[in-house]
Parts: structure tokens; sequence; C-alpha cells
């Protein structure tokens, strides 16, 4: 406990130290460019641009040893071959060990508002998945429903298009990339299945790391931006699930996938708000769970809503977030065959806190988090956590 009081006591101690930062802070929760769109938008003709982002947190489970993360640091870098032909990366370093590529694709502008896209790129779902740099959203972690549901951060190898109607205010993109990876021959000659109950399709996540591809998928996203603070976004995945050679022929080897999302941003003046639907149909997967053992759902669902409102005056520089978002999300919405459900997988989670930008690419994160599941008396702990976010 004294440990907490301490950290407390720190996190509030650099809030009032941060209070003579000068710097302008855009507002977090009506972000229009994400990472790479900056660099798309920014960089020039024969030059390389560089960019980036990080966070580390501290996470404080009750009852439990708390731990210290350096949970990623992103390193982005463009390149602009001329006024039409770009190419972006992101290299991801996670917990100071794991190396990704996170992003590795070519633009091609055909127009003002249509560009042709090709390599590794990230799947339009949702808001996390496409802005997830730390300054962009409220809390210390991304929403549960962004990894459980929709497995942020996903991106896989692909082709597609993206671009405007200005005449409609609308903004699309449509991609068709390789699938989720099901299953594949373990050491011993089994059937090695990637797909799980507690977590969904996360532990199928190729990121173009020696992908496996036998039947494409389609993703595409719609976004209306036509109100002023106001955004929307529909986003729809279909496809199936790739398997590794001599597998596939398997029965219960793939699954299909039907994911569809939706989700909305505000903001007022001092306000803003968000929210987002992610529901999953996923079929064939009582025949998955009895070649591989395991316990994957047939439907996926989650939601969430947050509200944030900035205490400081609107003429200040700097911004301070006092924000709280409810979430639910259950990996076993549904089940099939003689699966039986697992009430531990329907979870809920409310979270309050403070996001204090003390600059312009730098915030301060403190939060509470109660968990809870559908489980009569179940041992779920609640947990504190503090950050530092930079994006510049």
């Amino acid at each position: 406990m004294k440990a907490i009081t301490s950290i407390v006591f720190l996190f509030f101690s650099t809030i009032s130290f941060a209070q003579t930062v000068q710097d302008s802070i855009p507002t977090n929760s009506e972000q229009k460019e994400n990472a790479s769109q900056r660099i798309l938008s920014g960089n020039s003709g024969g030059a390389v641009t560089i960019g980036g982002y990080g966070e580390m947190v501290y996470n404080q489970p009750e009852g439990d040893n708390g731990t210290l993360d350096v949970h990623r640091l992103v390193l982005l870098l463009g390149y602009k071959f001329d006024e039409k032909t770009q190419f972006i990366t992101e290299i991801e370093v996670e917990h100071v060990e794991e190396i990704y590529v996170e992003q590795a694709f070519v633009n091609y502008a055909i127009s003002n508002n249509v560009n042709l896209r090709g390599g590794l790129m990230l799947v339009p779902m949702g808001i996390i998945n496409e802005f997830h740099e730390p300054t962009t959203f409220n809390g210390t972690s991304r929403p549960a429903v962004d990894h459980d549901i929709v497995p942020t951060t996903w991106r896989e190898l692909g082709v597609g298009v993206t671009g405007r109607i200005p005449e409609y205010s609308l903004g699309y993109q449509a991609y068709v990339f390789n699938g989720f990876k099901s299953t594949a021959f373990d050491s011993d000659g089994g059937v090695k299945g990637f797909l799980k109950g507690k977590d969904g399709l996360r532990g199928g996540r190729q990121k173009g790391i020696k992908s496996t591809v036998d039947s494409p998928t389609l993703s595409a996203k719609v976004d209306y931006y036509g109100i002023p603070g106001l955004r929307f976004g529909l986003a729809g995945y279909f496809g199936k699930t790739q398997a590794d050679d001599k597998v596939e022929d398997l029965d219960g080897a793939n699954i299909g996938i039907s994911m569809v999302g939706f989700d909305v941003r505000y903001a007022f003046r001092k306000f803003t708000a968000r929210g987002e639907f992610v529901y999953a149909s996923l079929s064939d997967t009582d025949k998955y769970n009895a070649l591989t053992g395991k316990d994957l759902g047939s439907a996926l669902m989650g939601y969430y809503v947050e509200g944030a409102y900035n205490l400081l005056p609107m003429t200040a520089k700097q911004k301070l977030y006092a924000f709280a978002r409810y979430e639910h999300y259950d990996t076993h919405a549904s089940t099939e065959g003689i699966l039986v459900r697992n009430d531990a997988y329907n979870r809920q989670d409310i979270t309050a806190g403070l996001s204090y930008h003390i600059a312009n690419g730098v915030v301060v994160k403190g939060d509470y988090q109660i968990k809870d599941n559908a489980v009569d008396g179940a041992d779920v702990k609640n947990q504190l956590n503090f950050g530092i976010g930079v994006w510049f």
C-alpha cells in the first residue's frame, strides 16, 4: 500500500511540475491522422522522414507484485520517391526484446483522393487498430475490446485502395489480405491450433512473418466526417483462415470469419466521447475444436463507451482529461457443438483516470480498472496503472 501511495504522489507531483510547459496539444479524441498518415502527408521528395512513438507503463494488480515495462518503442521511416510514390514502414520493439515490422507498404497516388497500396498494412477495424499511438487514446492501456475482439495491432500483407469522396464527406479503404493462421502440424505430427476461447483470433495473426495463404480475405471501411466534431466508421472483414500445407485438407483446419464493426468519435469544446461495437461470427468452430482440442467460440462480441472532459481552461496550451470508460467483451458470445460456454470469457471493465498532455506529443497517464466477469464470485483482480507516452 505504501508503494502505491508513493507512486500516486509521484504522479500528481509530475502533473504539478508539468503545468509550466507551454506547448500546444492536439485534441486526442478527434485525431485525424495516425503515424503513417502523418508521414505520408508530411515528407518531401527525395528525403527520409523519421518519426516514432513509445510507451512505458506500470501495472499494479491488487494483492500482487507490480510490473514495470517499456511496452513498446516504434521507429517510423518514410521516403517520397516522387509526387505520387511513397514508402512507409514502422519497426517496433516490444518489451525491450521482441522486434517486429508493424507496417511496410508502398503508397501510389493515382489522384488527390485515390491511392493504391501494397505491403504490410493495418486492417481497418474499429478505432484503436489504426489510431493506437499513446497520445491518441485515454487510459494507460488500450481498451480490452481492441485486444481480445479486434486483435490490435492487427496487420497483414495485402493490396488495396484508399481515398476520399469529398462531396459526400466520405473516406474509404478496401483491401485483399492473407487471413489468420488457424492450424499447422507440430513437431510431433499432431495438429496445432492458433485460435482459442480466451482471446479469440489473436493468436492467428501472421504479422507478415512467412505468412501462409490458401484463400484471400476482404477488408473494407467507410468513414463519414460531414458533421463538425463527429466521425462515424463502418467496417467489415470477411473470409476464411489459413492453414499450412497438408493440414488444410483436414476437416476443421480452417474456419470462416465474418466481422463487422461500428465506431464513433465526438468532440465539442472541452468534452470528447467515443464508442465502438464489434461482432464476429465464426463458422465450423466445432470441427476446428475437435481437430485441435481448443475452445474457440462461434461468435465474439465487444463494445465500449467512453467520455472525457478537459479540466484545464480552453485557452491553456496543455490539456488534462478526466475520463471514464465502460467496456463489455465476450469471446464466447456463442458456441457450437459440444463446447460449453465459459462465463469467465464474458467480461466487463470499468476504467477511470487522467490523461495529462504536458507537451505536444507527450502524455502522462494514470487510471484504475475495476474488472469482472459473469462467473458468480469470480476472483478477478482490479488494477492500478500509470504510464508515459510519446509520439513525434
